[in-house]
């Protein structure tokens, strides 16, 4: 991994993201560009005052923001993002250089048409999980991310401390999209203390078992543990076992099945995505 992309607003939950974002790229040797999104000035978008930090305020946008007058938005992203680049040792660059170094960059338009063009050449994209309340436009930003880069997605909770990436768990359900997200996360894998590949229920279907999936992981240099996850409901027992290793990221395909099975059934990527507060990596492609 050499360039981890990170949408940023002036918001507690971004600087979470920064902080895992430099804290991983220092590891990785890698660069962090950060970027503030700006709805265009004719954006039939109307998004709450409460969340006014999301874009930047003009006279343009005054209708919108319905008198509130805070000049805040790409410069106070920008401050947030400097802040965290420094305390992480990282220089401010304008181009890739022989070192890595911290990016910002600021565009116009929605999330989905820009991070469709920047997550692509992007090796990993952090985004925060939305809040259960109120949590609109950070779930635009995650779906684009998940939806529009084919690109590995660390999703994190809106708050915490945490390091992430010590104790890695995957979830291994024998899919093409669980043997890509675990492709992608390697570098991550290589660098982790302990790695556990969690199954629910028997293997049966078309695919690697998890005994060849723990063969293939020792060609990379990296060492696993097998764990089976105990229980008929797939996501409990899987943030059981989750927890039970203590693990601090969990390693998964996205959408195994269709989204729209998912969305009316219920399922595994859904419930990662809206209810389980942990860090998760994911691949949709």
């Amino acid at each position: 991994m050499r360039i981890i992309y990170v949408p940023v607003a002036d918001r507690p939950e971004c600087a979470v993201a920064l902080r895992t974002a430099f804290d991983l790229g220092s590891k990785l040797d890698a660069s962090v560009s950060g970027c503030h999104i700006r709805p265009h000035r004719h954006s039939d978008i109307a998004l709450p005052a409460s969340l006014g930090s999301v874009a930047d305020i003009d006279a343009a946008w005054e209708s919108v923001w319905k008198g509130n007058k805070k000049k805040i938005g790409g410069a106070a992203a920008k401050a947030l993002f400097t802040r965290v680049a420094e305390a992480n040792d990282y220089s401010l660059i304008t181009r890739p250089g022989s070192k890595h170094g911290a990016l910002w960059l600021e565009k116009v338009g929605s999330p989905d048409k820009v991070i469709s063009i920047m997550g692509p050449v992007s090796d990993l994209i952090i985004v925060s999980r939305p809040a259960a309340k109120g949590g609109k436009i950070a779930g635009m930003f995650l779906s684009a991310a998940l939806m529009n880069s084919s690109r590995p997605v660390l999703i994190l909770p809106q708050s915490g401390k945490q390091t992430v990436g010590q104790r890695i768990s995957i979830a291994w359900n024998q899919s093409v999209e669980a043997a890509k997200a675990v492709a992608a996360a390697m570098p991550l894998l290589q660098l982790a203390d302990e790695v556990n590949i969690i199954t629910c229920g028997p293997e049966t279907d078309l695919g690697p078992k998890s005994g060849q999936l723990a063969t293939y992981l020792r060609f990379w240099g990296v060492k696993s543990k097998r764990v089976r996850a105990r229980g008929s409901d797939d996501p409990k027992a899987l943030m059981k076992a989750y927890k039970d290793t203590n693990s601090d990221l969990l390693v998964m395909g996205a959408y195994s099945r269709s989204r729209l099975r998912q969305r009316i059934f219920g399922g595994v990527t859904d419930h990662m995505l809206h209810r389980a507060d942990i860090p998760v990596l994911m691949l949709h492609s």
